[in-house]
């Protein structure tokens, strides 16, 4: 479900802003949108360790490594301590 949201910003801003997004074929909103997620992401630890642990299994999985071999790997390396 989304929500409006409604925000105060000076009028050379707002022109600027809208300019710019239709440069990349998207609407102000949408530009709003995708900055608001962008700084949710850089600034949300959680979100980037998500972010940041699905890079990785992707990488993983590319290389045919398992989650199996991932467990012995850790197995293995916890032995050595």
């Amino acid at each position: 479900m989304t929500t409006q949201m409604i925000i105060r910003i000076d009028s050379e801003m707002k022109n600027r802003l809208n300019k710019l997004a239709r440069v990349e074929g998207k609407t102000t909103s949408q530009k709003v949108r995708e900055l608001i997620e962008d700084y949710i992401g850089e600034k949300d630890i959680g979100s980037y360790i998500d972010n940041l642990w699905g890079r990785i299994g992707g990488k993983f999985k590319a290389k045919g490594i398992s989650q199996r071999d991932i467990n012995r790997a850790i197995k293995e390396s916890r032995k050595s301590i």
